[in-house]
């Protein structure tokens, strides 16, 4: 028999503070003009760009600076072949410059399904009764962290959470000291989850900053559609995500709550996937204009099957592989420094060419189900996910394809415990100088995990990369040389988290 997990009316009731929305909007108005962006993406719809204007808004991305929203509809309009491979061409080129040949990985853990929301095309609907429900107790936590900490490797998890009183603030900081509790042994040393990133649902200013006394890494909220008649489809109005500003200013309370680091990112798919191109833009600029920071990382997941969503396979707005490189490609050049985030969602082969155009984050040995890590059965189940995963290698897998392509994996997570976060990361970024302090924790991380988890082919595919990593520390950071070398050997030797 289906559980009752209805909230209380009180809880549901008092979520809301609209003090907190109204006091950052511009004479009651947010920042998402829909009829602007509605304009900038019809201009000379269907119309080809002329070459030299792109190729000038190209030159801009490598000079690290952001895109203006005129800039990036330019961009959108741009649907010949040669040039949209001077573009993906540029964005990886842009990635290279700020965050060199390092790609971060992590991965969800999902905590508890429980949600007071009817959002339409979720597997986590409120009323959806297939679903069965569950929130991992203290002991499961720990389960799950042992696997994904002592088993697979992992070092940075995203914890995803239901809107709901079971998956409330209290228990969100208790699971976070949980999480940051364990402790594993390894092959031939120790390991535990070093950064926790939060997705969750909008708090208050006060609960906020619960979170970040937490130990929280960046705080990720989606607003899933920035188009607000789409917004207003897919999410009820008597429900907590009816309510649009309340979402769309959830970072601004986090930035005053005092965390710096914060994600967005939209679901490409509901709507036309330009129009929340642009608004991305539009709400990173916000962020930047009015709190000197903008997004530390920009996700956009795909909308996948789900278990009774309405989205159909003749859903108008699904996004196209071509579209959704496009869509990519555009982000990286239009906000030079942020991260980006391209999930499991998406298949294997589409994830290799993201590397190509510009990501820097993914995330392996995925399972999105409840306490999914430690249940030895490994299909994906329709019923206790939000939707299905479309790229199920192993981490290991992962890492020895992105090794095969050049690229080193990164656990570095030390740029939180030397104070590298908000505006002084965002700096480092833009001037190229954080690349310099991430290569040198790439290779000493990477070295670290394939010690103490990488199978034989894995080890011996990466090896040749990290020599030519070493050597390239030598030629170009030779003044952090004697300090690296050090802290590689004794890495060697069995030692853990060195960092510079």
């Amino acid at each position: 028999m289906q559980v009752d997990h209805t909230a209380p009316a009180s809880w549901v009731n008092t979520r809301i503070k609209q003090d907190e929305v109204f006091k950052y909007m511009d004479h009651g108005r947010d920042f998402i003009p829909d009829d602007e962006i509605e304009a900038k993406i019809r201009v000379d719809e269907g119309k080809e760009p002329d070459p030299q204007q792109v190729r000038a808004i190209l030159a801009k991305s490598m000079a690290i600076k952001d895109l203006t929203t005129d800039e990036v509809a330019v961009l959108i309009r741009v649907n010949d072949k040669a040039m949209l491979e001077e573009m993906r061409q540029t964005a990886f080129n842009v990635k290279q410059k700020v965050y060199d040949n390092r790609i971060v990985t992590f991965a969800p853990f999902y905590l508890g399904n429980y949600c007071v929301n009817r959002c339409s095309y979720c597997g986590f609907n409120h009323d959806n009764d297939t679903c069965k429900r569950k929130v991992l107790n203290d002991e499961e936590i720990r389960h799950e962290v042992e696997v994904l900490a002592g088993k697979i490797g992992h070092k940075r998890l995203i914890v995803v959470y239901g809107e709901h009183p079971k998956n409330d603030v209290d228990y969100i900081v208790e699971s976070l000291k949980t999480i940051y509790s364990v402790k594993t042994k390894t092959r031939n040393g120790t390991n535990s989850i070093r950064r926790v990133n939060v997705n969750a649902p909008p708090f208050s200013i006060a609960d906020l900053k619960r979170i970040n006394e937490a130990g929280i890494g960046t705080y990720q909220v989606f607003q899933e559609t920035y188009h607000k008649k789409t917004y207003a489809r897919m999410h009820p109005v008597n429900t907590i995500k009816g309510n649009y500003n309340w979402r769309l200013y959830c970072m601004h309370r986090a930035m005053e709550a005092g965390i710096d680091d914060v994600g967005i990112g939209a679901l490409f798919g509901l709507y036309d996937w330009r129009f929340e191109l642009m608004a991305l833009v539009y709400h990173t600029q916000e962020l930047e204009k009015r709190l000197g920071i903008g997004a530390h990382t920009v996700s956009f997941p795909r909308l996948q099957p789900a278990l009774n969503s309405i989205i159909t396979p003749d859903w108008p707005y699904l996004v196209s592989d071509e579209d959704f490189k496009k869509i990519m490609m555009i982000i990286r050049l239009a906000v030079p420094y942020t991260g980006m985030i391209v999930t499991a969602r998406e298949k294997a082969e589409i994830r290799n060419e993201a590397v190509m155009m510009g990501v820097t984050q993914m995330d392996a040995s995925s399972r999105i189900e409840i306490g999914g890590y430690s249940d030895v059965v490994t299909a994906q189940k329709e019923n206790k996910q939000q939707f299905i995963l479309g790229d199920t290698r192993s981490l290991d897998a992962l890492i020895r394809d992105l090794a095969a392509m050049g690229h080193v994996t990164s656990f570095c997570t030390a740029g939180y415990r030397c104070g590298r976060t908000g505006k002084c990361i965002m700096d480092l970024l833009r001037s190229g100088t954080e690349g310099k302090f991430c290569k040198l924790n790439a290779v000493l991380t990477f070295q670290e995990w394939l010690d103490d988890f990488a199978s034989d082919d894995t080890k011996r595919l990466s090896q040749p990369l990290i020599d030519r990593e070493i050597n390239e520390i030598k030629q170009k950071n030779p003044q952090a040389l004697d300090i690296f070398i050090n802290y590689y050997e004794r890495v060697k030797k069995g030692e853990r988290d060195l960092y510079l």
